[in-house]
C-alpha cells in the first residue's frame, strides 16, 4: 500500500491546533479546514488532466484541468468536517456518504447509512476521515466502495494509528492513504494515543455513540 504522510510545516502547524486539548469547536474546526485542504492538495497530486485552449488578455495559453474528478465520500460523522475543504479545491467533485457508529462494547462499527453512486468502475474515490485508529470503520467504508466498483480509491485521514495503518495494509484492497501523522498507539478505549481526542464531538459536540475516532 502506497503511504504518504504529509510533513510540510503549514500542515505540521494546523495539526498541532488540533491536537491541543485548549483548542474550542471554533479553532477545532478552523484548522481542519485548512489542513483538511492541504490534504486533498496532495491527494489530487496523480489525478488523471486534460489540457485545452484558453484565452488570455494577452494571447492564447494551455489550460489544464481534471479528467475526472474525485468522488468524495466522507465517513460520518467527523468525515462530514472535510467536504468543505475538499470541494474548495475541487467544486465540481461529488459526494456520496457512508455513515458508521460505534459500539461502544466491542468498538466495532455499526452502519447506518450509504448514499453512493451505483457504479464506481474507474472513477477515482477519496474517503476521508480525520481519524485512522483500528481500521475497522474505514475498512468496512472500503470493502463498500469496491462493491461499487471502485478500484481507484484514497483514504485522507488526519492523523492515523501504526494498528489501523497495518490494518489498511494488510487488507489487499486497492486504497492508497494520506495522512498528516502516523501516531504509535492506541488506549484501551481504542483512541489514537498521542491523538487529539474524539474527532466528531471536537467539530461538534459530544453524543452518546458514534465512531469518529476509529
Amino acid at each position: 500500500m502506497d503511504i504518504t504522510v504529509v510533513d510540510h510545516p503549514l500542515a505540521a502547524s494546523r495539526l498541532t491546533l488540533m491536537r491541543d486539548a485548549r483548542s474550542d469547536n471554533a479553532a477545532f474546526r478552523a484548522a481542519l479546514a485548512d489542513l483538511g485542504a492541504m490534504l486533498i492538495y496532495e491527494a489530487s497530486r496523480d489525478l488523471e488532466v486534460e489540457h485545452f485552449d484558453t484565452v488570455t488578455p494577452v494571447a492564447t495559453a494551455e489550460g489544464t484541468r481534471l479528467k475526472e474528478p474525485p468522488i468524495v465520500v466522507p465517513v460520518i460523522r467527523a468525515g462530514l468536517g472535510m467536504i468543505d475543504p475538499a470541494l474548495s479545491m475541487i467544486p465540481d467533485a461529488q459526494v456520496g456518504f457512508i455513515g458508521l457508529a460505534r459500539d461502544e462494547e466491542t468498538h466495532e462499527p455499526v452502519p447506518y447509512l450509504e448514499a453512493l453512486p451505483e457504479d464506481l468502475s474507474g472513477r477515482p474515490v477519496f474517503v476521508v476521515d480525520p481519524m485512522l485508529a483500528t481500521g475497522g470503520s474505514l475498512l468496512h467504508a472500503i470493502n463498500l466502495l469496491v462493491a461499487h466498483g471502485a478500484t481507484d480509491i484514497t483514504a485522507v485521514c488526519m492523523v492515523s494509528a501504526e494498528p489501523g495503518v497495518k490494518a489498511l495494509s494488510e487488507s489487499g484492497l486497492p486504497v492508497r492513504l494520506i495522512t498528516a501523522a502516523i501516531d504509535p498507539s492506541l488506549n484501551e478505549d481504542a483512541y489514537i494515543v498521542p491523538g487529539l481526542g474524539d474527532a466528531g464531538d471536537r467539530l461538534y459536540g459530544p453524543r452518546n455513540m458514534d465512531l469518529d475516532h476509529m
